[in-house]
């Protein structure tokens, strides 16, 4: 990827300095992360599309939302790892590195949890007489609400730290 060069005493390569390189990139995980949070509003709008067609579901149309979010999250996460990889080796900012290093885990287990709740949601639709597939919808959401309060957390550190370059 093309973009911000090596720094050289205190200034990247092509005299950009240090901190507005590290603005620059910051600015741009702010731009990834509303991407993600517009990528959820899409991926849970199209999930609540489908279950409303029980039960003639159509699975075709849900398979490929699937696929079209796994992309778009594909690409959301390698350039979060690549401004990672960036931020640690060229601007020596390993603390920032390693805050991005977790959110990737923390959305990783997002989108998994998030998963499991769509299939969770669309068994308690099917089975309502089956209190487990309730019981199994409250504990992912659950898990969900804490997994996204930690997201919250890592971006308050991420911010917290790197106000020193603002």
């Amino acid at each position: 990827a093309g973009g911000i060069p090596v720094p050289v005493r205190g200034h990247a390569a092509g005299g950009l300095p240090t901190g507005e390189a590290v603005r620059a990139l910051l600015q741009r995980l702010r731009e990834l992360q509303g991407e993600r949070v517009e990528t959820y509003r899409l991926f849970e709008e199209g999930h609540r599309a489908y279950l409303s067609n029980a039960p003639h579901y159509d699975f075709p149309r849900y398979r490929q939302l699937v696929h079209e979010v796994t992309v778009a999250f594909s690409g959301i996460s390698r350039e979060v790892l690549d401004i990672a990889g960036r931020l640690r080796d060229e601007l020596g900012r390993p603390d920032l590195a390693q805050h991005l290093a977790r959110l990737q885990e923390r959305e990783q287990e997002k989108l998994q949890l998030t998963a499991q709740l769509q299939l969770a949601q669309q068994q308690a639709q099917d089975q309502p007489e089956v209190d487990a597939h309730q019981q199994e919808v409250r504990e992912l959401k659950h898990k969900l609400i804490k997994t996204i309060e930690a997201i919250s957390e890592i971006l308050q550190d991420l911010k917290y730290d790197s106000e020193e370059v603002e």
